[in-house]
């Protein structure tokens, strides 16, 4: 189960420092969530079978690679992300028979495979988190983590005032072999998730003979978990505030952002760079400006990033045109490809997200306007697309799937939805899965459906949108294959800004403009082409055309 599976041969080696020409600089990529994305198996939760049985689909939707977010070995605390053994599969998931079998079917329909890493903490019944429990204070293993004692007369407080992203403190109290009160752990997410200690040597090694392992299996790359989370401030300092959460995204924390990362992604890079077919790695980072953004993809760390700045601005042009220059602009000195996304597992669809009014935030529990929301979602991603660098697209939203915002109580299973502060909890709204025929318990799913499905998802499946003319699913087929025969949609550091009215946007590129009212009337412009795409009807009279509200237009010229 260790044997090389060459990647597929496209794209050209970025194995020189500044010389970065790979499949990865536009490439269009897919997140599978497994679990909600084709149940093989029949037992209602999706699986790697699953996949593999729907990558003919996934190569007729045009993408060049697909993401799978974790499938490893785990008690499933955080869906997957309380990793208790990196070099197996969870059997709800399948077997390493099913990953290799994986593999090998997508690159023979050249696709390529990213799975996700979570390197920022494992599960607390991973083997060393459970021996460093049972062996007591003083265990070697608990220095691969952070166990601390506690402050108080007789250790009852937390050791510092970092705050959990799932709400509540950052640390869990443990209990000693002999029952009395121990030591604390830190978890900056759930406290089934303690994070491990990148300053102890066995950590590293590790975590460099787990990329070689999935290397060898033929990986072309890891999509790399809080990657912005994995060292620590020296002597783990008082944050000095409560509500810390209101903060992220807007300083550098003690326990994110840290500089010392990235050194640990340099000796990632000479891991990958060990192994033929442009494997790459990308950051999920949250930081506070595009330009510390850049620092993970600098030469000799990462290849790409995930620009979550473009993800949560507006459907504003003035915004947009601000966050694609600044996004352009830090990522043009270190020579990576700027990335877009608009959806991933862990907000609020854009399809939900644009119908509702601007502010509200990335995980928003109200359905708003669906069919503004639709509309927007679709000009969006035309304008993502158009952009230079490399796009992301999150499962379903190819369908124009909405939130699901009336999910019950009782069916949410999103860990922060239990605690009383930190994120919302209501991701698992863009987590339901996916719709594949009309009709079916599941609609065509598979034998049932982990989380509801709502009653609306027939008309939205891909049985009924394939071939049908203005459907979602026919706009993205159609906008992907238009992006790989025309050379001047991807590729290339550089959009050229065009006059247009308020409230439009009109970028050219090599021999195609792109021009996106974001206004709620239309709007008219001078044509400043041949129309090759929108995602709505475009009156084009003689040199003029008319701009419907909320609505996108690619033009060749």
């Amino acid at each position: 189960m260790t044997q090389h599976l060459a990647a597929p041969s496209t794209g050209t080696s970025d194995d020189a420092p500044g010389h970065r020409t790979g499949w990865w600089q536009d490439a269009v990529i897919y997140q599978v969530y497994p679990r909600s994305f084709a149940d093989g198996n029949g037992d209602g939760m999706g699986d790697l079978a699953g996949v593999t049985a729907r990558l003919p689909y996934l190569r007729d939707l045009g993408v060049d690679a697909v993401w799978l977010s974790p499938f490893y070995a785990s008690p499933q605390a955080d869906a997957g992300y309380d990793v208790a053994d990196y070099r197996a599969i969870d059997p709800m998931f399948g077997t390493l028979h099913d990953a290799d079998a994986l593999i090998r079917e997508a690159h023979g329909l050249d696709l390529r495979i990213i799975v996700d890493l979570v390197p920022n903490h494992s599960s607390d019944q991973h083997e060393w988190f459970k021996r460093a429990l049972a062996e007591g204070p003083g265990s070697a293993l608990r220095e691969r983590y952070h166990f601390r004692p506690g402050k108080g007369s007789d250790g009852e407080l937390p050791p510092n005032d970092w705050e959990s992203i799932f709400g509540g403190p950052a640390w869990t109290r443990t209990t000693n072999p002999d029952g009395t009160p121990g030591e604390w752990y830190l978890h900056l997410f759930a406290p089934e998730q303690p994070d491990f200690n990148w300053e102890h040597p066995a950590v590293a090694d590790e975590f460099r003979s787990i990329l070689r392992f999935w290397l060898d299996m033929g990986v072309d790359g890891f999509r790399v978990d809080v990657a912005h989370g994995l060292v620590k401030a020296e002597g783990l300092p008082d944050l000095g505030s409560h509500d810390q959460l209101k903060l992220l995204g807007n300083d550098v924390m003690p326990f994110f952002d840290q500089d010392g990362v990235h050194e640990i992604y340099r000796s990632w890079r000479t891991v990958l760079d060990e192994y033929s077919g442009d494997r790459v790695l990308v950051a999920e980072a949250w930081t506070p400006t595009v330009e510390r953004t850049a620092n993970y993809v600098r030469p000799d760390e990462m290849h790409q990033a995930f620009n979550f700045q473009y993800l949560s601005t507006a459907w504003d042009a003035a915004e947009l045109r601000t966050v694609i220059d600044s996004s352009l602009d830090a990522m043009r000195p270190v020579g990576a490809p700027t990335t877009w996304v608009l959806s991933n597992h862990d907000v609020t669809r854009h399809a939900t997200r644009f119908g509702n009014p601007p502010g509200l935030g990335t995980q928003i529990r109200t359905p708003g306007d669906r069919e503004l929301g639709l509309r927007r979602a679709r000009a969006a991603t035309l304008l993502m697309l158009a952009l230079p660098g490399s796009a992301y697209v999150y499962q379903g939203e190819e369908l124009g799937l909405p939130d699901v915002t009336d999910l019950p109580d009782e069916a949410r299973q999103d860990p922060s939805f239990f605690r009383a502060e930190g994120q919302d909890g209501f991701r698992d709204g863009c987590r339901v899965p996916i719709p594949w025929t009309r009709e079916g318990s599941s609609y065509g799913f598979g034998g049932g459906s982990w989380l509801p499905q709502p009653d609306t998802w027939g008309e939205l499946s891909v049985e009924a949108q394939a071939g049908a003319e203005g459907s979602t699913l026919e706009l993205y087929r159609a906008a992907i294959a238009a992006r790989r025969e025309h050379p001047g949609l991807g590729a290339g550091t550089d959009v050229e800004w065009l006059d247009a009215p308020e409230g439009v946007l009109a970028l050219g590129r090599p021999g195609f403009v792109c021009t996106v009212n974001t206004t709620g009337a239309p709007v008219r412009i001078a044509a400043p082409g041949t129309l090759l795409l929108a995602n709505g009807p475009v009156a084009v009279d003689g040199d003029t055309a008319e701009l419907p509200a909320d609505t996108t237009v690619w033009w060749t010229v």
